[in-house]
């Protein structure tokens, strides 16, 4: 009886089948408890989609067995979909499994294995179209939270492709991984240069912090024990040790501003929201647009950073879009005065170093939070500045990779909507002339 599933419907010049017929295995994921404490194995969520790959995942669950952690475990292969989200245009995300992984996943995901028909790859491509969202749109059940759930994707319709086509789209994925693991490379060995020129060193003292009133609540305001833990007095000593400054020295610290859903629309102002911000770089890419006046609201330009205030607490990015944006009010914005220290800030912060700091004043209710007013206290070393921009250069090296590895994915996404509208022999010469 809904409207919208007759009017999302695709029209498909290929062959194609359900998605019931390109499957030999759906299965949901855990809906265990999860913790941020590292205790039991890695459970793989949306917040670790990097695009249409994977990353670490940041939450742990120690409420499954071994035996379910191995029949939830990734492989190479896999499809992993988003199957429910309060915000539609998550719902039917997906992303590809390039190699096993020693992750399972959580249940607002489901994992398909696809049979000979598909490649898993081109799937991905498909689903992330404009093809394959219409599909995900046409069978998603609406309501307050949007569902698209294993038996819908079974009646989606889905091209099927020649092989040639589809090992296509493969390689390019393939190459776009390996840009996209460089990228990764090189920005750890960023974050490694720069704990080498702090001398940290791995903190193992779990003894107790004894602390006095006048020591603790009446200087802080604190009475969570661990805010007090030893190892943040640690990391405050050997920052001690360089010139520092306060994170409101460096930069202008804001909170962002909500904006109602009636002004969404499909061209505008990007309204960036916790879900684009889950790596270093913004991903404008999937940031809704907003309909408004900009000059009423806080803005986020290039080379600010943008950082989770709610939820996701220290995850962190950097704004590359030469376009001004606004950011959501569960998020935060640094812009640094001088924007040449912008990859420099964004590397501390999102260290191990900088983690350890909203892992400090972060407050632990129904959802981490953590103040405006307590990010802009961070200390932040002032390296030399020879040192500043070899890692600043390292940074830009990354992002260009990224970028690039991007570009790759967005052309065989668009091969396969050239494939559907036009034919493969079409799709194909274009993917390679590019």
């Amino acid at each position: 009886m809904e409207a919208e599933f007759f009017n999302a419907a695709a029209s498909h010049t290929v062959k194609t089948v359900k998605g019931a017929d390109i499957v030999d295995l759906i299965q949901y994921g855990t809906s265990e408890e999860l913790n941020d404490d590292k205790s039991g194995y890695p459970i793989l969520r949306l917040n670790e989609f990097d695009f249409v790959f994977i990353k670490e995942p940041a939450r742990y669950c120690d409420k499954i067995t071994e035996q379910e952690y191995r029949e939830l475990q990734l492989k190479q292969d896999d499809v992993l979909i988003c199957r429910t989200n309060g915000n539609p245009d998550l719902v039917g995300r997906s992303a590809v499994v390039m190699e096993n992984e020693s992750y399972a996943f959580a249940s607002y995901l489901f994992r398909v294995q696809t049979n000979h028909l598909i490649l898993p790859h081109v799937l991905v491509a498909y689903l992330r179209g404009k093809y394959g969202r219409a599909e995900i749109d046409k069978y998603s059940m609406k309501g307050n939270q949007t569902n698209f759930s294993p038996a819908k994707f079974r009646e989606i319709d889905i091209p099927i492709f020649e092989q040639s086509f589809q090992e296509a789209i493969k390689t390019t994925f393939t190459n776009a991984y390996k840009l996209h693991i460089s990228a990764k490379e090189i920005y750890a060995q960023a974050e490694s240069i720069l704990n080498t020129y702090l001398n940290i060193k791995d903190y193992d003292d779990n003894s107790c912090a004894i602390k006095t009133l006048s020591d603790s609540f009446m200087q802080s305001g604190r009475l969570d024990a661990e805010y007090y833990q030893h190892k943040y007095d640690y990391i405050q000593e050997i920052i001690n040790c360089y010139p520092n400054k306060s994170l409101k020295e460096l930069a202008v610290v804001n909170t962002g501003e909500f904006v109602e859903e009636k002004f969404y629309c499909d061209n505008g102002i990007d309204y960036i929201r916790g879900s684009d911000i889950t790596d270093s770089v913004v991903d404008n890419s999937t940031a809704v647009k907003v309909n408004i006046d900009i000059n009423d609201f806080k803005k986020i330009s290039y080379g600010d950073l943008a950082f989770a205030m709610i939820g996701s607490v220290g995850n962190i990015s950097i704004y590359k879009s030469n376009t001004v944006g606004l950011v959501s009010n569960n998020l935060g914005t640094i812009s640094p005065f001088d924007k040449n220290l912008s990859n420099y800030i964004l590397l501390f912060l999102t260290s191990n170093i900088g983690q350890m700091f909203f892992e400090k004043f972060q407050t632990r209710t129904a959802q981490p939070k953590i103040r405006k007013e307590d990010v802009e206290n961070f200390s932040i070393p002032l390296l030399d500045d020879e040192i500043v921009k070899n890692l600043s250069d390292k940074l830009d090296e990354s992002f260009r990779l990224r970028k690039e590895a991007k570009r790759l994915l967005d052309n065989a996404i668009k091969a396969v909507e050239m494939a559907v509208e036009t034919d493969e022999e079409t799709a194909l010469k274009w993917l390679g002339e590019l």
